[in-house]
Order: C-alpha cells, then sequence, then structure tokens
C-alpha cells in the first residue's frame, strides 16, 4: 500500500480517505432533485376587471411551492423520453387519476403501467384497420395518450404569479415537461430530430419556447408551443451540468421504479381476483383431474 505524502487538491477521493473523510462523504444522505412542471396555460386569469394573466402563457408549477407564468421559456433539455398515460375519472367518492407507464427512449416496446397492465390497455403492435375495430376498443385507444416527456432546466421570460406581479425566478429551475397533444409531440419532435441530424446534444443547446393560438368550435381558444432553436449558440458543458444530468437519469429510474412496483402489486392483485372468481374448488378439482389421467 502507497502511502500518501503529498497533498492533491485534483484527486479528492484518494485525500479523503487519506485525510480521514471519505466515511463522512459516504454517509451523507442526498435528497433526490424535484422537478417543477411546465404547461402550457390556455385560460386566462381573470380580476374583477382585468386580466391578470392572459392565456398562452407557459406555467410553471413548482412542488411545494409557487406557480409562476410567462410570456414565454427557455429550455435547456437534458433528457427525451416516452410513455403512455390514460385519465380516469373518478366517481362515488373515488377520486380521478391518471394510469401511467414507465418511461422509455422509445414507444417501440410494451411498457409497464401503474395498473398492473401494458400501455395503459392499449393493444400492442400495429394496427391496420383502426375502423375495424370494437367502438369500445377504439375509445380505449383514443384515451390513451402517447406522451414526449422533456427533462432539464428552465428560465422563464418575463415571470408573473397568478396576480400578474412580476417576479424574480431563478435562470436555471430543473423541470418536466409532458408533451400529449398530438401537433405539440411533433412540433417538439421535430427539434429532437433536428439534434439528432446534426449530431449534436440536446444538452449542448436552448431551446426558446413560445406558443401560437388556434380556435375552437365553440369559440374559446387552445394554445400549441412555437419552437426556436440556433445550432450554432453552442452551450459548453460544466461540471454543474454533469451532476445535474446525474439527478435527473436517478429521477427517471425512481420514477420507473415507482411505476414498476406498482405494476406487480396490482398485477398481484388481479391475478389474486381472478383466482376468487374461478374458485379455488374447480382449481383443485382440476388438478385432481389431471392427476388421475
Amino acid at each position: 500500500m502507497n502511502q500518501v505524502t503529498t497533498i492533491d487538491t485534483n484527486n479528492f477521493g484518494e485525500m479523503a480517505k487519506a485525510m480521514g473523510i471519505a466515511n463522512e462523504v459516504t454517509s451523507q444522505k442526498k435528497q433526490g432533485i424535484f422537478l417543477a412542471r411546465l404547461r402550457i396555460n390556455h385560460s386566462p386569469i381573470l380580476g374583477s376587471d382585468t386580466i391578470k394573466v392572459k392565456g398562452g402563457t407557459y406555467k410553471l408549477e413548482v412542488p411545494d411551492g409557487p406557480t409562476y407564468y410567462a410570456d414565454g421559456a427557455i429550455i435547456r433539455p437534458f433528457l427525451q423520453r416516452f410513455m403512455y398515460k390514460k385519465f380516469v375519472m373518478g366517481s362515488a367518492g373515488v377520486p380521478n387519476r391518471y394510469v401511467k407507464t414507465v418511461m422509455a427512449d422509445t414507444l417501440n416496446t410494451d411498457l409497464k403501467d401503474n395498473d398492473g397492465g401494458f400501455n395503459c390497455g392499449k393493444p400492442s403492435g400495429w394496427i391496420e384497420d383502426f375502423k375495424s375495430l370494437p367502438d369500445a376498443t377504439k375509445e380505449l385507444i383514443r384515451s390513451i395518450k402517447r406522451v414526449r416527456v422533456v427533462i432539464g432546466t428552465v428560465e422563464l421570460v418575463n415571470p408573473k404569479d397568478a396576480d400578474g406581479a412580476e417576479v424574480e425566478v431563478d435562470s436555471a429551475i430543473p423541470f418536466i415537461w409532458e408533451v400529449e397533444n398530438r401537433d405539440a409531440f411533433k412540433t417538439v419532435g421535430g427539434v429532437f430530430s433536428e439534434f439528432a441530424k446534426n449530431k449534436r446534444l440536446p444538452v449542448q443547446h436552448k431551446v426558446v419556447l413560445n406558443t401560437i393560438e388556434r380556435p375552437l368550435p365553440n369559440g374559446n381558444s387552445f394554445y400549441l408551443p412555437v419552437t426556436s432553436l440556433n445550432l450554432m449558440d453552442v452551450v459548453e458543458l460544466t461540471q454543474e451540468d454533469q451532476a445535474m444530468f446525474s439527478e435527473l437519469m436517478s429521477w427517471v429510474s425512481n420514477y420507473n421504479e415507482y411505476i414498476i412496483n406498482a405494476y406487480a402489486e396490482k398485477a398481484t392483485q388481479k391475478d389474486d381476483e381472478m383466482l376468487d372468481d374461478i374458485g379455488v374448488a374447480e382449481i383443485v378439482d382440476i388438478e385432481l383431474e389431471e392427476e388421475v389421467a
């Protein structure tokens, strides 16, 4: 064993061991990162005689914190993932809920969900003739959203609170954006296609987000994202970026672990219910008949 005789500030691991603080580092419990949720705010927030926050803004919901609104946003994407999601309406005291799958880097595989199934109930494989499907199956497929998940850091442009008052917000807030509208899915996907085509990592660039208004038949409006990407503007990576990337990867891993555990619990519950429906006596009779045979 070589004895350390000089101080090397560029080798913290070895020096921490030599100076007797290595166990102090490994014993510290690190709290996982919290991701703010980025959305498009479709409806204005009205005051008694004014519009406090207009529609078409971006909304950032901070966990256990405030909600901010902004005219636009500048995101730095670290990760892209895909998932399925389905809204389930509650009834008789049962709250509304979402069925969600794990996050993956492709939708070309079956994804476990937190309801004990796969793909939130969406049939596997390519559906050649949608019109020939039973109405119930069509309705099920329509209720299931494919989601492009963007995870990274976000800077809000002219941020305000719900009263429309200007506020100061950190310039690099970790966020998650679940893009599920079909047109928005395609628009945001175009940015990642540009990254791949030019062999650029998403984290090397910032994407400017605005919105465009689209009318609804009832006279109201909804909004779609508008993206702007300048590949000439490259962000140099830092050690803080490396740490952020590790934190975000861990967040996805923890989320997937939660979904997989819920899948296992619900799948076991469904098996038990199926056995109850069949009846234990019938299973025993079948086994006895097989033994006699």
